[in-house]
């Protein structure tokens, strides 16, 4: 990813709007995962160091270019301060006259977070206008919200036509890891692609297939692909308008020599209740009125012998209902088998990032993205507006 960063700039007394991603997760206004706070504190105290004013701006959920008051971005104004050990001054806007005098108080090494940019009705609909008032604030527009970088937004993309435009040291780790991966992996490369819906990772698939020599199927997707072989799934998740997709992709695979792999036995439930009866089963056996919810020990077996043999290995989604103590042995064992393997590891962000915290094995894997979203797209081969807008090298 031929894109320049900070690093091949000079930003001493330069006004410096760096979109960062802190959507993080709220209960009861507090932070629960700080992670994606954390990830930024090195393009922050990067520019800190070098006498930047550096203005920062996040989006928060989905307040629908409202103000919504239990999305103002105080709580992460706050656990920033405590992380860079530094008062910063948080806006109650994102553009306007107050902000305006605010950031021309600023002193170099100074921090301001603005407000919500979803506040405004004009940020999702990359308004040109919007825009233009972002591009006011700055003399550089720096990017390190990988996790928004799928979107064209005014805050991630618009602005980039109005001002030079560099990544953040983590939207370039971001870039380097994952353009690496895909565009001159080490082999065997292992993809493992996991989730419910075959109708959100049919691009991925076909992606993978070409680049992967190793593709292992689980999570609800597998069960469209069983239908599409004639077996019967009881009350498991299937998308019935995929099934030729899924037949297309195993003869895809076969044409291509590729190792393309569906589970061989399956967890099953007869309710959808962590108290539900459990039954492990081969995949031609599942009963009319229970439901697949895990990949089972053989498969997960089968699997880990796998990944332990790649030199690279990419996982995307669960391998099934992991959230539910009974069914989340298969995702903890591909997740040990990914701690385990002396292959270069990475988690494609959403689901899978979330169990590998929750299994205590995020801290064994290679890379972690901050993008579900945006690592997806990514998979599927496709370009990311908040990338293409950055100056190239």
């Amino acid at each position: 990813m031929n894109k320049k960063s900070i690093r091949d700039v000079e930003v001493n007394g330069l006004r410096v709007f760096v979109r960062v991603d802190f959507n993080v997760p709220l209960e009861d206004g507090k932070i629960t995962d700080d992670t994606r706070i954390r990830e930024t504190l090195p393009t922050i105290n990067y520019l800190v160091e070098r006498g930047a004013k550096v203005i920062l701006a996040s989006h928060m959920g989905r307040p629908n270019g409202q103000v919504v008051e239990s999305l103002r971005l105080t709580p992460a104004a706050e656990r920033l301060s405590e992380l860079l050990g530094k008062e910063i001054t948080k806006a109650n806007e994102s553009v306007g006259e107050a902000v305006k005098s605010q950031i021309s108080d600023m002193a170099n090494g100074d921090v301001l977070l603005l407000e919500n940019v979803r506040f405004y009705p004009g940020e999702e609909k990359n308004d040109t206008e919007l825009a233009k008032q972002f591009a006011e604030l700055a003399d550089l527009f720096v990017n390190d919200a990988f996790g928004a970088a799928h979107r064209a937004h005014a805050s991630t993309e618009g602005i980039a036509h109005h001002l030079p435009a560099v990544s953040g040291l983590l939207m370039e780790k971001e870039l380097s890891v994952l353009g690496k991966a895909f565009f001159s992996p080490e082999r065997p490369f292992t993809a493992i692609v996991g989730g419910s819906k075959v109708k959100d990772k049919i691009d991925v698939i076909d992606n993978l297939l070409n680049l992967a020599d190793n593709v292992l199927i689980g999570g609800g997707l597998a069960y469209t692909f069983f239908k599409a072989q004639g077996h019967e799934i009881g009350l498991s998740l299937c998308d019935d308008s995929k099934l030729d997709t899924a037949l297309g992709f195993i003869e895809k695979a076969k044409e291509l020599g590729k190792n393309f792999m569906l589970p061989i036995d399956i967890v099953i439930a007869d309710d959808f209740s962590a108290n539900a009866n459990v039954r492990i089963v081969d995949i031609d056996s599942i009963p009319v009125g229970w439901e697949g919810v895990d990949i089972g020990p053989k498969t997960r077996a089968l699997y880990a012998d796998v990944i332990k043999n790649s030199k690279l290995v990419v996982w995307n989604g669960p391998m099934g209902v992991f959230e539910m103590e009974p069914f989340s042995g298969g995702t903890r064992e591909v997740a040990q088998a990914c701690a385990d393997t002396n292959a270069y590891t990475i988690i494609g962000g959403g689901d899978s990032a979330a169990a590998a915290e929750k299994f205590n094995l995020a801290d064994q894997m290679n890379h972690i993205s901050t993008g579900g979203g945006a690592s997806l797209e990514f998979m599927e081969g496709k370009k990311l507006p908040g990338v293409e807008a950055l100056n190239d090298k």
